[in-house]
Protein backbone atom coordinates (compact mmCIF):
# COMPACT_ATOMS: atom_id res chain seq x y z
CA UNK A 1 0.00 0.00 0.00
CA UNK A 2 0.95 3.57 -0.84
CA UNK A 3 1.74 5.98 1.61
CA UNK A 4 -0.09 8.38 -0.29
CA UNK A 5 -2.85 6.27 -0.36
CA UNK A 6 -6.90 7.29 0.73
CA UNK A 7 -10.01 5.42 1.86
CA UNK A 8 -13.12 7.21 2.05
CA UNK A 9 -15.95 5.46 3.78
CA UNK A 10 -19.61 5.79 2.48
CA UNK A 11 -21.51 5.13 5.20
CA UNK A 12 -25.17 3.25 4.29
CA UNK A 13 -25.30 1.04 7.31
CA UNK A 14 -24.81 -2.53 6.00
CA UNK A 15 -24.56 -1.56 2.29
CA UNK A 16 -21.30 0.63 3.63
CA UNK A 17 -18.34 0.29 1.10
CA UNK A 18 -14.66 2.15 0.43
CA UNK A 19 -13.54 3.84 -1.37
CA UNK A 20 -9.44 3.22 -2.01
CA UNK A 21 -7.68 6.31 -3.55
CA UNK A 22 -4.12 6.00 -4.76
CA UNK A 23 -1.63 4.53 -7.22
CA UNK A 24 -1.26 0.97 -8.05
CA UNK A 25 -4.63 -0.34 -6.64
CA UNK A 26 -5.16 -2.05 -10.56
CA UNK A 27 -2.50 -4.34 -9.30
CA UNK A 28 -3.82 -4.63 -6.16
CA UNK A 29 -7.67 -5.39 -6.94
CA UNK A 30 -7.48 -8.94 -7.02
CA UNK A 31 -6.15 -8.71 -3.08
CA UNK A 32 -8.57 -6.00 -2.29
CA UNK A 33 -11.85 -7.62 -4.14
CA UNK A 34 -11.10 -11.00 -2.93
CA UNK A 35 -11.34 -10.26 1.14
CA UNK A 36 -14.69 -8.76 -0.08
CA UNK A 37 -15.89 -11.56 -2.09
CA UNK A 38 -17.41 -14.86 -0.64
CA UNK A 39 -17.66 -16.10 -4.50
CA UNK A 40 -15.26 -16.60 -6.94
CA UNK A 41 -16.31 -15.08 -10.73
CA UNK A 42 -16.84 -11.89 -11.81
CA UNK A 43 -18.19 -10.32 -15.16
CA UNK A 44 -15.99 -7.34 -16.34
CA UNK A 45 -17.46 -5.12 -18.78
CA UNK A 46 -14.98 -2.52 -20.35
CA UNK A 47 -14.88 -0.46 -23.27
CA UNK A 48 -11.91 -0.86 -26.19
CA UNK A 49 -10.46 1.72 -25.37
CA UNK A 50 -9.48 1.19 -21.24
CA UNK A 51 -9.44 -2.82 -21.86
CA UNK A 52 -6.48 -2.35 -24.36
CA UNK A 53 -4.34 -0.96 -21.68
CA UNK A 54 -5.88 -2.53 -18.42
CA UNK A 55 -8.03 -5.61 -18.76
CA UNK A 56 -4.62 -7.45 -18.97
CA UNK A 57 -3.20 -6.56 -15.38
CA UNK A 58 -6.79 -6.45 -13.54
CA UNK A 59 -7.15 -9.77 -14.87
CA UNK A 60 -3.85 -11.13 -13.74
CA UNK A 61 -4.76 -9.67 -10.66
CA UNK A 62 -7.83 -11.52 -10.14
CA UNK A 63 -6.15 -14.67 -11.40
CA UNK A 64 -3.88 -14.78 -8.76
CA UNK A 65 -6.68 -14.13 -6.06
CA UNK A 66 -7.96 -17.12 -7.99
CA UNK A 67 -10.77 -14.63 -9.35
CA UNK A 68 -12.49 -16.12 -12.46
CA UNK A 69 -12.89 -13.49 -14.63
CA UNK A 70 -15.28 -12.91 -17.74
CA UNK A 71 -14.77 -10.00 -19.91
CA UNK A 72 -17.12 -8.11 -22.37
CA UNK A 73 -15.49 -5.26 -24.11
CA UNK A 74 -17.95 -2.51 -25.69
CA UNK A 75 -17.08 0.53 -27.84
CA UNK A 76 -16.13 3.42 -25.97
CA UNK A 77 -18.21 6.36 -26.60
CA UNK A 78 -21.09 7.87 -24.78
CA UNK A 79 -23.80 6.35 -27.50
CA UNK A 80 -22.85 3.14 -25.54
CA UNK A 81 -25.36 4.41 -22.55
CA UNK A 82 -28.29 2.90 -24.90
CA UNK A 83 -30.59 0.29 -25.06
CA UNK A 84 -28.42 -2.34 -26.94
CA UNK A 85 -25.39 -2.24 -25.02
CA UNK A 86 -27.76 -2.85 -21.79
CA UNK A 87 -28.83 -5.84 -23.46
CA UNK A 88 -25.46 -7.28 -24.13
CA UNK A 89 -24.18 -6.23 -20.83
CA UNK A 90 -27.24 -8.27 -19.56
CA UNK A 91 -26.71 -10.96 -21.38
CA UNK A 92 -22.74 -11.69 -20.64
CA UNK A 93 -23.95 -11.11 -16.85
CA UNK A 94 -26.17 -14.22 -17.38
CA UNK A 95 -24.01 -15.95 -19.70
CA UNK A 96 -21.05 -15.97 -16.64
CA UNK A 97 -23.35 -17.48 -14.38
CA UNK A 98 -22.68 -14.66 -11.73
CA UNK A 99 -24.89 -15.67 -8.45
CA UNK A 100 -25.52 -13.16 -5.39
CA UNK A 101 -21.76 -14.37 -4.03
CA UNK A 102 -20.22 -13.31 -7.42
CA UNK A 103 -19.73 -9.49 -8.67
CA UNK A 104 -20.06 -7.68 -11.81
CA UNK A 105 -16.94 -4.55 -12.47
CA UNK A 106 -17.09 -1.71 -14.05
CA UNK A 107 -13.61 -1.05 -15.63
CA UNK A 108 -14.10 2.35 -17.45
CA UNK A 109 -15.19 5.66 -17.24
CA UNK A 110 -18.47 7.25 -16.60
CA UNK A 111 -20.39 5.76 -19.32
CA UNK A 112 -19.10 1.93 -18.36
CA UNK A 113 -19.97 2.41 -14.56
CA UNK A 114 -23.17 3.63 -15.25
CA UNK A 115 -23.97 1.31 -18.08
CA UNK A 116 -22.54 -1.59 -15.76
CA UNK A 117 -24.02 -0.39 -12.22
CA UNK A 118 -27.29 -0.48 -14.11
CA UNK A 119 -26.88 -4.12 -15.42
CA UNK A 120 -25.95 -5.29 -12.22
CA UNK A 121 -28.78 -3.36 -10.22
CA UNK A 122 -31.47 -5.53 -12.46
CA UNK A 123 -29.62 -8.29 -13.59
CA UNK A 124 -31.09 -11.32 -10.55
CA UNK A 125 -32.52 -8.07 -8.77
CA UNK A 126 -29.40 -7.06 -7.77
CA UNK A 127 -25.52 -8.04 -8.10
CA UNK A 128 -22.70 -7.02 -6.37
CA UNK A 129 -21.02 -4.37 -8.02
CA UNK A 130 -17.37 -2.96 -7.63
CA UNK A 131 -16.65 0.44 -9.72
CA UNK A 132 -12.74 0.57 -11.13
CA UNK A 133 -13.09 3.97 -12.40
CA UNK A 134 -10.44 5.52 -14.71
CA UNK A 135 -11.20 8.40 -15.59
CA UNK A 136 -10.63 11.53 -12.79
CA UNK A 137 -15.10 12.24 -14.01
CA UNK A 138 -15.53 8.90 -12.60
CA UNK A 139 -13.08 8.93 -9.71
CA UNK A 140 -14.31 11.88 -7.88
CA UNK A 141 -18.34 11.98 -9.19
CA UNK A 142 -19.70 9.28 -11.43
CA UNK A 143 -18.65 5.80 -9.66
CA UNK A 144 -19.65 7.19 -6.39
CA UNK A 145 -22.95 7.15 -4.80
CA UNK A 146 -25.14 4.29 -6.91
CA UNK A 147 -26.24 6.36 -9.49
CA UNK A 148 -26.58 4.09 -12.53
CA UNK A 149 -28.34 3.87 -16.01
CA UNK A 150 -28.80 4.88 -19.76
CA UNK A 151 -29.71 7.96 -22.16
CA UNK A 152 -32.47 8.03 -24.09
CA UNK A 153 -33.71 10.09 -26.97
CA UNK A 154 -35.64 12.33 -24.38
CA UNK A 155 -32.56 13.30 -22.57
CA UNK A 156 -29.81 12.06 -20.40
CA UNK A 157 -29.54 9.09 -17.37
CA UNK A 158 -33.58 9.29 -17.74
CA UNK A 159 -32.98 5.56 -17.37
CA UNK A 160 -31.80 3.72 -14.52
CA UNK A 161 -31.78 2.62 -10.66
CA UNK A 162 -29.99 3.23 -7.56
CA UNK A 163 -27.55 0.68 -7.10
CA UNK A 164 -24.81 0.93 -5.13
CA UNK A 165 -21.32 -0.26 -5.89
CA UNK A 166 -19.63 -3.00 -3.12
CA UNK A 167 -16.28 -1.03 -3.31
CA UNK A 168 -14.38 1.50 -5.59
CA UNK A 169 -11.07 1.06 -6.61
CA UNK A 170 -9.51 4.85 -7.87
CA UNK A 171 -6.43 3.98 -9.01
CA UNK A 172 -4.95 7.55 -9.37
CA UNK A 173 -1.87 5.89 -11.88
CA UNK A 174 -4.55 5.54 -14.54
CA UNK A 175 -4.87 9.39 -15.19
CA UNK A 176 -1.69 10.07 -16.36
CA UNK A 177 -2.77 7.90 -19.41
CA UNK A 178 -5.74 10.48 -20.18
CA UNK A 179 -5.40 13.16 -22.62
CA UNK A 180 -5.58 16.98 -21.32
CA UNK A 181 -9.39 16.87 -22.71
CA UNK A 182 -10.55 14.47 -20.69
CA UNK A 183 -8.70 15.49 -17.38
CA UNK A 184 -9.61 19.14 -17.27
CA UNK A 185 -13.51 17.59 -18.04
CA UNK A 186 -13.06 15.63 -15.19
CA UNK A 187 -11.42 18.34 -12.74
CA UNK A 188 -15.10 20.46 -13.69
CA UNK A 189 -16.73 18.12 -11.43
CA UNK A 190 -14.08 18.52 -8.65
CA UNK A 191 -14.35 22.67 -9.02
CA UNK A 192 -18.30 21.90 -8.58
CA UNK A 193 -17.72 20.72 -5.14
CA UNK A 194 -15.88 23.75 -4.22
CA UNK A 195 -18.48 25.98 -6.32
CA UNK A 196 -21.47 23.91 -4.00
CA UNK A 197 -20.45 24.02 -0.25
CA UNK A 198 -16.69 24.32 0.33
CA UNK A 199 -15.49 28.06 -0.56
CA UNK A 200 -12.13 26.79 0.92
CA UNK A 201 -11.79 23.84 -1.07
CA UNK A 202 -12.44 26.09 -4.54
CA UNK A 203 -9.68 28.54 -2.78
CA UNK A 204 -7.53 26.24 -2.48
CA UNK A 205 -7.99 24.81 -6.08
CA UNK A 206 -7.29 28.54 -7.33
CA UNK A 207 -4.13 28.22 -6.14
CA UNK A 208 -3.48 24.67 -6.60
CA UNK A 209 -4.80 23.82 -9.55
CA UNK A 210 -1.40 23.50 -11.14
CA UNK A 211 -0.33 20.62 -8.84
CA UNK A 212 -3.40 18.68 -9.20
CA UNK A 213 -2.75 18.30 -13.11
CA UNK A 214 0.59 17.49 -12.14
CA UNK A 215 -0.13 14.15 -10.03
CA UNK A 216 0.70 13.27 -6.90
CA UNK A 217 -0.36 14.20 -3.26
CA UNK A 218 -2.21 17.03 -4.80
CA UNK A 219 -4.16 15.30 -7.12
CA UNK A 220 -4.74 12.51 -4.52
CA UNK A 221 -5.97 14.97 -2.19
CA UNK A 222 -8.34 16.81 -4.14
CA UNK A 223 -9.87 13.39 -5.01
CA UNK A 224 -9.93 12.60 -1.84
CA UNK A 225 -11.83 15.80 -1.05
CA UNK A 226 -14.80 15.30 -3.61
CA UNK A 227 -15.34 11.78 -2.99
CA UNK A 228 -15.77 12.52 1.14
CA UNK A 229 -17.73 15.22 -0.20
CA UNK A 230 -19.95 13.12 -2.32
CA UNK A 231 -20.15 10.23 0.18
CA UNK A 232 -21.53 12.84 3.56
CA UNK A 233 -24.22 13.70 0.77
CA UNK A 234 -25.20 10.28 -0.14
CA UNK A 235 -25.13 9.05 3.56
CA UNK A 236 -27.77 11.86 4.28
CA UNK A 237 -29.37 11.42 0.80
CA UNK A 238 -29.20 8.02 -0.87
CA UNK A 239 -32.03 8.89 -3.58
CA UNK A 240 -31.76 12.66 -3.94
CA UNK A 241 -34.64 13.77 -1.93
CA UNK A 242 -33.08 16.72 -0.89
CA UNK A 243 -29.75 18.02 -0.40
CA UNK A 244 -28.41 15.44 -3.17
CA UNK A 245 -29.69 17.27 -5.14
CA UNK A 246 -26.73 20.03 -5.22
CA UNK A 247 -24.98 17.25 -7.02
CA UNK A 248 -26.61 18.68 -9.45
CA UNK A 249 -24.62 22.09 -10.11
CA UNK A 250 -24.26 23.16 -13.71
CA UNK A 251 -25.74 19.52 -15.03
CA UNK A 252 -29.39 21.12 -15.89
CA UNK A 253 -28.10 23.16 -18.04
CA UNK A 254 -24.60 21.00 -19.29
CA UNK A 255 -27.20 17.84 -19.74
CA UNK A 256 -29.74 20.30 -22.22
CA UNK A 257 -26.07 21.28 -24.26
CA UNK A 258 -25.14 17.41 -24.81
CA UNK A 259 -28.27 16.35 -26.23
CA UNK A 260 -28.17 19.96 -28.05
CA UNK A 261 -24.80 18.10 -29.75
CA UNK A 262 -26.24 14.44 -30.16
CA UNK A 263 -24.04 13.42 -27.10
CA UNK A 264 -20.51 13.73 -29.89
CA UNK A 265 -18.01 13.48 -27.64
CA UNK A 266 -16.23 15.41 -30.52
CA UNK A 267 -18.07 18.16 -30.08
CA UNK A 268 -18.87 18.61 -26.51
CA UNK A 269 -17.99 15.79 -23.48
CA UNK A 270 -19.68 15.67 -20.05
CA UNK A 271 -17.39 17.66 -17.83
CA UNK A 272 -16.91 20.29 -20.75
CA UNK A 273 -21.34 20.42 -20.35
CA UNK A 274 -20.86 21.02 -16.78
CA UNK A 275 -18.48 23.74 -16.98
CA UNK A 276 -20.33 25.59 -18.68
CA UNK A 277 -23.45 25.02 -17.00
CA UNK A 278 -21.86 26.15 -13.69
CA UNK A 279 -21.02 29.08 -15.51
CA UNK A 280 -24.04 29.83 -16.87
CA UNK A 281 -25.79 28.92 -13.16
CA UNK A 282 -23.77 31.80 -12.03
CA UNK A 283 -24.93 33.89 -14.36
CA UNK A 284 -28.37 33.16 -13.77
CA UNK A 285 -28.27 33.23 -10.49
CA UNK A 286 -27.24 37.03 -10.84
CA UNK A 287 -29.45 37.34 -13.20
CA UNK A 288 -31.87 36.38 -10.51
CA UNK A 289 -30.53 39.25 -7.64
CA UNK A 290 -29.20 36.30 -5.96
CA UNK A 291 -25.70 36.76 -6.41
CA UNK A 292 -23.01 38.90 -7.49
CA UNK A 293 -22.33 39.02 -10.91
CA UNK A 294 -18.63 39.20 -9.58
CA UNK A 295 -19.07 35.62 -8.53
CA UNK A 296 -19.71 34.27 -12.15
CA UNK A 297 -17.03 36.14 -13.32
CA UNK A 298 -14.65 34.16 -11.12
CA UNK A 299 -15.88 31.04 -11.87
CA UNK A 300 -16.03 31.63 -14.95
CA UNK A 301 -11.34 33.15 -14.81
CA UNK A 302 -11.12 29.94 -13.06
CA UNK A 303 -12.30 27.39 -15.41
CA UNK A 304 -11.25 29.13 -18.72
CA UNK A 305 -7.47 29.16 -16.67
CA UNK A 306 -7.68 25.32 -16.57
CA UNK A 307 -8.27 25.24 -20.28
CA UNK A 308 -12.17 24.19 -19.76
CA UNK A 309 -14.74 25.81 -22.43
CA UNK A 310 -17.17 28.30 -20.51
CA UNK A 311 -19.52 29.84 -23.18
CA UNK A 312 -21.85 28.17 -25.24
CA UNK A 313 -20.27 29.81 -28.14
CA UNK A 314 -17.28 27.78 -28.00
CA UNK A 315 -19.67 24.71 -28.34
CA UNK A 316 -18.18 23.85 -32.08
CA UNK A 317 -21.36 23.21 -34.71
CA UNK A 318 -23.46 25.49 -33.39
CA UNK A 319 -26.45 24.70 -30.99
CA UNK A 320 -30.40 25.20 -31.89
CA UNK A 321 -32.71 27.79 -30.72
CA UNK A 322 -32.99 28.61 -26.98
CA UNK A 323 -36.79 27.30 -27.04
CA UNK A 324 -35.25 23.66 -28.42
CA UNK A 325 -32.48 24.19 -25.11
CA UNK A 326 -35.66 24.78 -22.98
CA UNK A 327 -37.47 21.95 -24.09
CA UNK A 328 -34.84 19.69 -22.90
CA UNK A 329 -34.55 21.09 -19.78
CA UNK A 330 -38.12 20.53 -19.48
CA UNK A 331 -37.33 17.17 -19.96
CA UNK A 332 -34.04 16.55 -17.25
CA UNK A 333 -35.40 15.00 -14.33
CA UNK A 334 -34.57 17.60 -12.25
CA UNK A 335 -38.17 18.86 -12.96
CA UNK A 336 -40.98 18.56 -10.49
CA UNK A 337 -44.33 19.10 -11.25
CA UNK A 338 -43.77 20.88 -14.26
CA UNK A 339 -41.92 23.41 -12.27
CA UNK A 340 -38.14 24.06 -13.07
CA UNK A 341 -35.71 23.23 -11.23
CA UNK A 342 -31.43 24.40 -11.27
CA UNK A 343 -29.27 24.18 -8.40
CA UNK A 344 -28.40 28.36 -8.29
CA UNK A 345 -26.07 29.91 -5.90
CA UNK A 346 -26.13 33.50 -2.99
CA UNK A 347 -22.61 33.53 -3.09
CA UNK A 348 -18.95 31.33 -3.21
CA UNK A 349 -20.28 27.79 -1.79
CA UNK A 350 -23.49 28.74 -0.99
CA UNK A 351 -25.57 26.54 -4.01
CA UNK A 352 -28.89 25.86 -2.75
CA UNK A 353 -32.03 24.10 -4.66
CA UNK A 354 -34.49 26.73 -6.75
CA UNK A 355 -37.30 24.45 -7.53
CA UNK A 356 -39.58 26.82 -8.98
CA UNK A 357 -37.60 29.08 -11.38
CA UNK A 358 -40.06 30.38 -14.33
CA UNK A 359 -39.74 29.33 -17.62
CA UNK A 360 -40.09 32.60 -19.29
CA UNK A 361 -36.90 34.03 -17.49
CA UNK A 362 -34.83 30.78 -18.54
CA UNK A 363 -35.85 30.96 -21.93
CA UNK A 364 -34.99 35.14 -21.77
CA UNK A 365 -31.63 34.18 -20.29
CA UNK A 366 -31.05 31.50 -22.90
CA UNK A 367 -31.91 33.70 -26.05
CA UNK A 368 -29.55 36.39 -24.40
CA UNK A 369 -26.58 33.73 -24.14
CA UNK A 370 -27.39 32.60 -27.59
CA UNK A 371 -26.96 35.63 -29.26
CA UNK A 372 -23.86 37.03 -26.96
Amino acid sequence: MSELEKTVRVELGDRSYDILIGPGLIARAGQEIAARLKGKRVALITDDHVGARYLAPLTASLGEASVSVFPLTLPAGEKTKSFDPLIKACDHVLESKIERNDAVIALGGGVIGDLTGFAAGIVRRGTRFIQIPTSLLAQVDSSVGGKTGINSRHGKNLIGVFHQPDLVLADTDVLDTLSPREFRAGYAEVAKYGLIDKPDFFEWLEKNWRAVFEGGAARIEAIAISCQAKADVVAEDERENGRRALLNLGHTFGHALEAATQYDSARLVHGEGVSIGMVLAHQFSARMNLASPDLGKRVEKHLREVGLPVTMGEIPGGLPPAEVLLESITQDKKVKGGKLTFILTRGLGQSFVADDVPASEVLSFLREKLEG
